[in-house]
């Protein structure tokens, strides 16, 4: 499980940015992020709680990731459900992970959002090679 959890981290470290995809009731809705890290065995990821998408996953916390390499060759599919986490040791260990979301987030604020992943399939597909799945 440790293992799946870093080769996805990897996979999106390499990627660089990643779009993720919420409903809003029934219409479907996708954003980039950029950052994720493993904190205390669990992959986060992290938002605003004044976002759209903060509020979208507060009522349905189920998601789905997709992730391109540069050549546009091999891409992931990743899917689960969000987990908010108060946790302020949490939040410390993100940012200092994440040194560049500083400037827009505190630890302590009542805005930073911190979300694990939880029940997680996470698809690999290419061009050249069949699709294999890991799970965490």
């Amino acid at each position: 499980m440790k293992k799946n959890m870093q080769t996805v981290l990897a996979y999106l470290k390499e990627c660089g940015a990643y779009f993720i995809a919420t409903t809003e009731g029934t219409q479907p809705r996708v954003r980039p992020f950029g950052a994720a890290e493993i904190i205390d065995g669990r992959l986060y990821i992290m938002t605003g709680k004044v976002k759209d998408f903060f509020k979208q996953v507060s009522v349905n916390s189920e998601f789905e990731i997709c992730a391109m390499k540069a050549s546009g060759a091999e891409w992931m599919r990743l899917s689960g459900t969000l987990v908010n986490d108060d946790s302020l040791s949490v939040k410390e260990t993100y940012l200092e992970r994440e040194p560049e979301l500083k400037s827009m987030y505190k630890a302590d604020d009542d805005n930073m959002a911190v979300l694990y992943i939880k029940d997680a399939t996470a698809r690999f597909y290419s061009f050249t090679e069949p699709m294999h799945e890991l799970k965490f």
